[in-house]
């Protein structure tokens, strides 16, 4: 029996045991701090508490505190100042990664690593420019970074692995279809106003047009996939979609139609997906990349040369001069908070805002990123992958013309694409036959 037991628990078991044993600690000691401050700093006091109820919550359920966080992370209110201008949703990033990092489910898909792997080395590229640049936004932005991609992949995983995948599908795009909602509504006020100007949407809080129809396309191309253990029918798919389509067309977002129109062709050219899609579908996609190429075509031939075409154009020449200061290795994370140059603008593409951060060096590591995440994507089982795919060329061409390094449009992505690779893992695992328990009856022994 002693020989036994070192093979029963395993190492995986072994490590969620110490793990759990972690928790219950550090609650003990929370606790104490609790009764030493619920007296003098009593604000403090409840904080901590609250703290100590999701550590007992995960160490119950693992997965419940990722997948409680899911709806927080499309919350955009902005939080600091001073360069440390951070939103709700990497706040609530943050939180959600300690109980998923302590209690996910191991080990690791292969696929996981290879994108953990790949964002390490992204890190490790751009910490040459936060040593040669030394400023508070340059290392808040870099570990902001890390978060967004790293964070994001554990947080998806573990909702996913512990069997919440479903639940976390339907909470992003529940979430979302809300956003959407106020949009069509602000929308339609505007339209009866006889406006015609795009939606900014002002409730809860105030939105930029380009963060709902970004975070709308996202839902939609969601739903369009509408994998199988997500659980949602088609009727609902075709309802949900239209809703966040019309958002978009409301906020006017051509990056997030881009994006959309992208990803739908993705999908529907690409044979190994779980279900067959009509390719009619792409006769829809070409009205939208028209009104896109419409409206492109009426700033260029208007008289405002301020207007975001020709604005895109200045900034590109602008960040090709901030580069040129050094091309290699870059000039700082978030150096538009800084006063070193006569430009205070984030570059509106993912690549050049890379290149000027992070030099060559830098967008190296970018793109190796990318790839691999959308080869870890692609190859997964279309049944999973075909989500995760879409989610991420969506982005991927979003970025082409707009912030990409920015809160929630940059995590999410992640989140989906962890929760992919989770999902299969626990579905794998569902089938698989159980192990077979050991014999504790000790063979006889031979005679002599």
């Amino acid at each position: 029996m002693t020989g036994i037991l070192p093979e029963r628990l395993g190492g995986h078991r072994l490590g969620d045991l110490l793990a759990r044993v972690g928790l219950v600690l550090g609650g003990v000691m929370l606790v104490a701090v609790v009764g030493r401050l619920a007296v003098t700093m009593p604000e403090a006091a409840v904080i901590i508490s609250l703290a100590v109820l999701a550590m007992g919550i995960t160490a119950v359920q693992p997965g419940l505190i990722p997948l409680a966080v899911l709806p927080l992370l499309l919350v955009v209110v902005r939080v600091g100042s001073g360069g440390i201008d951070l939103s709700l949703s990497d706040f609530a990033l943050a939180a959600a990664v300690v109980p998923a990092l302590l209690l996910a489910k191991r080990p690791f898909s292969p696929g996981l690593r290879a994108v953990l792997w790949a964002s390490v080395v992204y890190q490790f590229a751009t910490l040459v420019t936060v040593l040669n640049n030394p400023y508070a936004a340059n290392a808040v932005e870099w570990a902001h970074a890390g978060m967004m991609v790293a964070g994001s992949l554990v947080v998806g995983w573990a909702v996913g692995a512990n069997g919440h995948g479903r639940a976390g599908v339907r909470l992003l795009v529940g979430t979302i279809a809300l956003l959407a909602v106020v949009t069509v509504v602000e929308g339609l006020l505007h339209l009866a106003q006889g406006s015609l100007a795009p939606v900014y949407p002002s409730f809860p809080y105030a939105m930029h047009k380009n963060f709902a129809g970004t975070v709308c396309a996202l839902g939609a191309v969601m739903v369009y996939v509408r994998p199988v253990w997500a659980g949602i029918n088609r009727r609902w798919s075709v309802i949900l979609m239209s809703l966040m389509l019309v958002a978009v067309l409301f906020t006017q977002s051509r990056q997030a139609l881009v994006g959309l129109a992208a990803a739908i062709f993705v999908l529907v050219l690409r044979s190994d997906t779980e279900r067959r899609r009509s390719k009619l579908v792409l006769l829809l996609v070409v009205p939208l990349v028209l009104f896109v190429t419409n409206l492109v075509q009426d700033q260029v031939q208007s008289d405002n040369q301020f207007n975001s075409v020709f604005q895109r154009l200045t900034w590109f020449q602008d960040s090709m001069t901030v580069w040129s200061s050094d091309p290699w290795f870059g000039v700082g994370l978030r150096w538009w908070y800084t006063d070193r140059f006569p430009f205070q603008f984030q570059p509106p593409n993912a690549e050049v805002e890379v290149l000027t951060s992070a030099g060559i060096v830098g967008l190296a590591a970018f793109v190796l990123l990318m790839v691999v995440a959308l080869r870890v994507a692609w190859r997964l089982d279309p049944v999973y992958g075909s989500l995760a795919v879409a989610v991420l060329v969506s982005r991927l061409v979003q970025g082409q013309f707009d912030l990409f390094w920015a809160a929630v449009q940059g995590s999410v992505p992640f989140v989906v694409l962890g929760l992919c690779l989770g999902a299969s893992w626990h579905a794998e695992r569902r089938a698989a036959p159980p192990a077979p328990v050991p014999s504790t009856t000790e063979a006889p022994v031979a005679a002599r």
